[in-house]
């Protein structure tokens, strides 16, 4: 299938791709369909017309901690909504998040999202657990398409030749221990002290922790490093970890655990898994629709939080569980993801 007379700004499209290339493995895919996709600037407003506004996280700005500016940032996005809207372009979004993660402003949060959700000409949900839940919560988006598109596999984005024993060693790791790993930014909802602390519990003298990924505040990154110091298992490598570095951390682990106490879906989680590393998360949001599109062997859940016996039981699982070499992934390629997506798009349109 190839479309020649769609034209996208995406908010973002490509130039996240460093941090998080989810937006340029869609717009890539979409741009070999012939859709003409480009990054939403200001001055696009006035250059050209264009069929879709496409949002990913529009809740970003209400994470900043003053409330002038995001009051001035969000009031902005509702107004050039507002402006493209007038223009006949549709506003769609995908729906990664259902609120703000740092929970700054929430009486000004609140207005944001009746404003936005009632701007909307159609959404995007990763998943059925999803959509159930967006429309619980903003019941006033049943009167709209709404699309279920699961979130990509990043199998093939990142640097992947470097064997288990090489990464351990590029780690200081024992090549005999067990290695459970955490990566990603740190966060507080993404529970990395509570992590450590149930970690320190286990008496396996050869199991470590390892956690990479940079903390989002300084108060957060002087909890973690305290919290290790009572533990000699747990190596942190507290910093951004750059793409050709990702597969030194995810190739050298047994088990990837993602102890968030909030989730709604977790490109993390695809991540490790495209890296055909077993996970350990939370059975929230949509990780049991992933465990059942993966399967038992690859994501394991729990609840209703992480314990030293949850943690222990999963190690024994990730160590003692028979898998294929690679997971099943088949259902998270881009290049149906992208089709599914300008699918929406046409019926957005047509509305």
């Amino acid at each position: 299938m190839v479309v020649s007379d769609l034209k996208v700004l995406a908010s973002p499209a490509y130039k996240n791709k460093i941090i998080n290339p989810y937006n340029f493995l869609l717009y890539s895919h979409m741009s070999k369909l012939g859709v003409v996709v480009r990054d939403f600037e200001l001055n696009m407003l006035f250059l050209s017309s264009w069929d879709i506004w496409h949002l990913h996280w529009p809740e970003g700005y209400l994470n900043d901690p003053s409330i002038v500016r995001a009051s001035v940032l969000t009031g902005g996005l509702l107004g050039l909504i507002q402006c493209l809207k007038l223009k006949g372009t549709k506003i769609v979004w995908t729906v990664h998040n259902l609120r703000a993660h740092e929970g700054y402003h929430p009486k000004l949060e609140r207005k944001f999202w009746e404003l936005f959700t009632e701007l909307l000409d159609g959404y995007i949900v990763l998943s059925e657990t999803g959509r159930l839940e967006l429309l619980k919560r903003y019941p006033n988006l049943r009167d709209i398409p709404g699309f279920v598109i699961p979130h990509g596999h990043y199998r093939g984005v990142y640097p992947n030749a470097i064997p288990k024993e090489k990464a351990r060693r590029l780690l200081n790791l024992p090549l005999d221990a067990v290695i459970v790993t955490f990566i990603g930014q740190i966060r507080p909802y993404k529970n990395v002290p509570h992590l450590i602390r149930t970690f320190s519990m286990l008496n396996d003298s050869d199991v470590y922790l390892v956690i990479a990924g940079k903390p989002s505040s300084y108060s957060l990154e002087e909890e973690i490093l305290k919290l290790s110091r009572s533990c000699g298992r747990v190596k942190l490598y507290l910093e951004f970890i750059p793409p050709e570095k990702i597969q030194i951390f995810l190739n050298s682990a047994d088990l990837v655990v993602l102890p968030y106490s909030e989730i709604f879906h977790s490109g993390t989680a695809l991540l490790a898994l495209s890296f055909n590393r077993p996970v350990l998360v939370p059975n929230r949001g949509a990780m049991y629709e992933l465990q059942r599109a993966v399967g038992r062997r690859w994501v394991r859940v729990y609840e209703p939080e992480l314990t030293p016996d949850t943690l222990e039981y999963a190690i024994d699982w990730a160590l003692k569980t028979t898998r294929p070499r690679e997971a099943p992934l088949s259902k998270f390629d881009w290049e149906n993801i992208a089709r599914e997506t300008v699918n929406a798009y046409r019926i957005i349109l047509q509305k």
